[in-house]
């Protein structure tokens, strides 16, 4: 039969079923066989040992208690001595026990058992015509010679028992003997079997393993060849299959996927000429970045000295213009003074925001372990002042975590968010400012720290404008500043990788909550304890 043609009607897990099936098989009938054997190697063994050889001893007991029985009967017949009836009467007792015995392990052997039972019927022959009328007939105390006539007759009879004793030990005998050839019969029979399937187990093997071979390796081999050729970069080379049907799929795949090689291969080579134009593009793309940030730093520059210098010098001489002709202007004339004073000011401080704002994560950019105790303490240090006058009560942790980031943005999200506590305070009560900190439910790597105020708190519908730079809620007349400080919170706290929002659900005051990465979750620590762990 060919069988390249069996190979092909078969996958490689039909032929893995197959030998399991053959395999399965023998160790099935091998199980039945092999128990079957050593069941009956057992039987015979549990005979041999717990009934005929039992039976043969005690046999022996049996005899030597009927012994018991004659001497002690003739020695009491001798001296008249009733001492010398016990032997004779433990001998019937033992006699008894041994019997029962007997007849428990030889029950069902008929020949073994009418040896027996003729010692017992002989025995109380014994007993019945010569033991016990002899007993009878003595007198305690006073001996007397024994009727030889009697005493011959009493011989006669213990010798037809020893007679049948040694029957009985011959057919013991015979019966181990036997038991002990039936025994050895069975370990051979089965030591022989057992050799059989061994031998059948390694052909079985053997026979697995060639066709393993035949079918399935070498369709393989071939197989992992071929493709070995191709990635390495022989993509002309035809991959043909052969073996099981599934390893011919797998081999017509491997040839499909070439094909498609070669062609994608082809388009690559076209797609490559595009990415270096686009690689060049971006190129000039960066460099066009680059240009546009040192001129951003430039204009930082101009807005922190050039430009303010001539604010700070309209403010100078419209105090001058005030001070000099303030008698001579009217009303109408000081208020124009102070609205162009003030709006310089007001002008300075926006740049000054301005260019703050534009700094957090381009100029301070540390990134180094900060204790939130230490940030939060420069913040109150900073607010000292508007603390003491307003009488402010600030509630916090007593112990704040260390994270990642940079000191100074850190103290500066502080002062902000308690500064504004500070400022949009209820008119007839003290600001109470109270400051928690835990883990983030929605993200464990993270830590959820909360600013919560009694204020006059934020319309929900506002709680998002609040954020974005430059918007106010009230008028500079009722409160000051330009809007920056919560777009700065912002900013500075998504530099450090966090978010802050609002909690709506708080409506005596306003609650600030935001999050910051713990230190055990910052880039910054990993890539420190990774650069430690390569130096140790």
């Amino acid at each position: 039969m060919d069988t390249a043609w069996i190979g092909r009607r078969l996958t490689v897990q039909g032929w893995v079923y197959l030998a399991l099936a053959v395999m399965t098989l023998l160790v099935v009938v091998g199980s039945v066989v092999g128990a079957h054997l050593l069941g009956r190697t057992a039987e015979v063994s549990d005979q041999l040992l717990r009934r005929v050889q039992p039976a043969q001893t005690e046999a022996y007991r049996l005899q030597a208690a009927q012994v018991n029985q004659e001497t002690g009967i003739r020695g009491y017949a001798i001296a008249a001595d009733r001492q010398f009836l016990d032997p004779y009467t433990q001998g019937k007792q033992a006699e008894a026990g041994s019997a029962a015995r007997l007849h428990e392990y030889i029950g069902d052997r008929p020949a073994l058992l009418a040896d027996l039972k003729a010692i017992e019927s002989q025995a109380a022959d014994w007993r019945r015509t010569y033991a016990e009328p002899l007993a009878v007939s003595v007198t305690p105390g006073r001996p007397k010679p024994l009727d030889q006539q009697k005493a011959d007759q009493g011989k006669k009879e213990f010798d037809r028992l020893r007679t049948l004793w040694h029957k009985q030990n011959t057919d013991l005998a015979k019966a181990v003997e036997d038991g002990r050839s039936h025994l050895a019969h069975e370990r051979n029979v089965r030591d022989s079997v057992l050799a059989g399937m061994v031998a059948a187990f390694l052909l079985a093997g053997v026979a697995c393993a060639v066709l393993v071979r035949v079918l399935v390796t070498r369709p393989l081999e071939a197989l992992s060849t071929a493709s070995g050729r191709v990635a390495g970069g022989d993509f002309a080379y035809v991959i043909s299959g052969g073996g099981p049907a599934d390893l011919i799929a797998v081999a017509n795949a491997v040839e499909g996927m070439r094909w498609h090689v070669v062609a994608e291969l082809e388009a690559s080579r076209a797609q490559e000429q595009v990415l270096t134009r686009q690689a060049a593009d971006l190129d000039a793309q960066a460099e066009e970045l680059r240009r546009s940030n040192a001129e951003l730093e430039q204009f930082a520059y101009v807005a922190s000295h050039d430009l303010q210098e001539p604010l700070r010098k309209v403010a100078s001489f419209c105090q001058l213009l005030e001070k000099r002709y303030g008698d001579t202007l009217d009303d109408r004339g000081r208020q124009y003074v102070d609205f162009a004073v003030d709006g310089a000011r007001r002008m300075q401080v926006l740049i000054n925001d301005l260019l703050t704002f534009s700094r957090v994560g381009r100029v301070n950019d540390a990134r180094v372990p900060v204790g939130l105790d230490e940030a939060l303490d420069k913040a109150l240090a900073n607010l000292g002042t508007a603390v003491e006058e307003s009488g402010a009560r600030v509630d916090r942790p007593e112990h704040l975590p260390e994270v990642v980031g940079d000191p100074t943005l850190l103290a500066m999200l502080w002062q902000n968010l308690v500064g504004n506590a500070l400022k949009f305070r209820q008119p007839d009560r003290a600001p109470h400012v109270s400051i928690t900190c835990g883990t983030d439910p929605d993200d464990p790597g993270s830590l959820l720290i909360t600013v919560t105020d009694n204020g006059i708190g934020i319309p929900e519908p506002f709680t998002e404008k609040v954020f974005i730079i430059f918007q106010r809620l009230h008028g500079r007349d009722a409160y000051g500043g330009t809007g920056i400080g919560l777009a700065l919170c912002k900013k500075i706290v998504e530099q450090h990788g966090g978010r802050i929002w609002i909690d709506t659900v708080h409506t005596d005051g306003t609650r600030f909550c935001f999050t910051l990465p713990s230190i055990a979750e910052s880039p910054e620590t990993s890539a420190v304890g990774t650069e430690e762990k390569a130096l140790t």
